[in-house]
């Protein structure tokens, strides 16, 4: 069956089956069948691809943060977790350090990082229990330590 019947066939593959989109939507890309195309779902689907790389972005900076501000600020807790949170700090670095590989993704990483920083503070007040007062209200990382591979925070000052 070709594509151009298939489509014909089934003029709504995208809701119909999905993954059989897909794989049609490659092939007329490839065989440039730009008269076949579903236009409408393949630029929805271009966008979607943007926002969950933005997402992914925010994501892991969300759980880097966290984790620097336990590691920082969660002194009770230090002695048993530091070596499990550097474990995740690297991870979550090694993801953020693949997104940001991109220039746009970098950049957005920047515009971001005050407000996924608010969305981390929160959260590591809520895990910790510790008074609101012991994190920062602003970021106290810089965006190169929060990318540097060999940063760890030596135990931070209060604020």
């Amino acid at each position: 069956m070709t594509t151009k019947t298939l489509t014909s066939i089934q003029p709504n593959l995208y809701e119909e089956d999905y993954y059989l989109w897909i794989e049609t939507t490659l092939k007329q890309l490839q065989n440039q069948d730009i008269e076949n195309l579903d236009w409408e779902h393949l630029a929805e689907e271009i966008e979607a691809l943007g926002i969950e790389q933005r997402r992914k972005v925010e994501s892991y900076l969300k759980q880097l943060l966290i984790h620097l501000l336990l590691y920082c600020y969660w002194e009770s807790e230090r002695e048993y977790c530091q070596r499990g949170w550097k474990n995740e700090i690297a991870n979550f670095r090694d993801e953020l350090e693949f997104s940001c590989r991109s220039k746009t993704l970098y950049n957005y990483f920047l515009g971001c990082l005050d407000a996924v920083y608010l969305k981390a503070r929160k959260q590591a007040i809520n895990k910790t229990g510790l008074p609101s007062e012991t994190f920062p209200e602003k970021c106290p990382f810089t965006p190169e330590q929060i990318l540097d591979g060999d940063y760890f925070p030596d135990i931070c000052e209060r604020r």
